[in-house]
């Protein structure tokens, strides 16, 4: 890959934007092979979590100035097909069933906060500047409205889409943007920290779990009656769930921590 470095260690993939003289920013190449990266990683029953981090000064710029240029020329039709395929950049890392860590600092502008809003959770550096700018360029976060809205909290979120104002990590953390906020140069320390519940858990109930809790918000109230009891009854009866009550039962670890 050109503008991606992924890399493994622990059952852990760690996946890097490698564009650090455009600080990151994503251009159709980069945004390709993301979505490609993503859906390969998705299909890995062998890996437990995914992180996501940038490499150089900064996590993610948004989208490259030189992309956007060559915007201004697109008719209606080709800018509906660069955005559809953007969505489903984004859509990639929230549907992955396995567990998403966003490692943000530097800078996360634009369509980086759209990455942010799809990984499950985030550690912020402190110095790390969040900032919609979309408005000020007279375009919409559009794209990333989808995502962002999902997971942050409205009320503290929308002045800062409709303003592009610049903000930091606690507001970031405030807004449900960002998990956790750590000092400068400590975010891999704390990475490390993060991970290891994920490790821990059944790593089939940990993707059953993000699947659910993806699905039920297009469902209605009875559907959710039912896909949630369907869930928990598979949980019980597959044999990661049947080693899991038996470890705690006997008092001991189960399988899956000792691979």
């Amino acid at each position: 890959m050109k503008f991606l470095i992924l890399t493994e260690m622990d059952h852990v993939a760690y996946v890097k934007l490698h564009r650090p003289e455009m600080r990151n920013a994503f251009n159709p190449e980069m945004i390709s092979e993301i979505i490609k990266t993503f859906l390969d990683l998705e299909k890995r029953q062998d890996l437990r979590a995914v992180v996501l981090q940038g490499e150089g000064k900064a996590f993610c710029a948004g989208g490259d100035l030189n992309w956007m240029k060559e915007m201004v020329n697109f008719s209606f039709e080709q800018n509906l097909q660069d955005s559809t395929v953007l969505f489903e950049m984004f859509e990639a890392i929230a549907h992955c069933t396995l567990p998403v860590i966003g490692l943000v600092h530097g800078a996360a502008f634009g369509g980086a906060l759209g990455l942010i809003a799809a990984c499950d959770e985030v550690i912020a550096e402190e110095g790390t500047q969040f900032c919609f700018s979309e408005v000020k360029l007279g375009i919409a976060p559009a794209v990333i409205s989808a995502f962002v809205m999902r997971k942050a909290n409205a009320g503290k979120v929308r002045p800062l889409m409709l303003s592009a104002s610049v903000f930091n990590p606690h507001i970031a953390q405030q807004a449900g943007l960002v998990t956790e906020v750590v000092g400068h140069g400590e975010g891999h320390t704390a990475l490390q920290k993060t991970l290891q519940p994920y490790l821990q858990a059944g790593p089939q109930a940990v993707r059953e779990t993000k699947k659910l809790l993806n699905n039920l918000e297009s469902l209605n109230w009875k559907q959710q009656k039912e896909a949630t009891a369907k869930v928990i009854a598979e949980r019980r009866a597959s044999p990661e769930g049947q080693e899991g009550l038996r470890a705690f039962l006997e008092k001991r670890e189960p399988s899956w921590r000792s691979t």
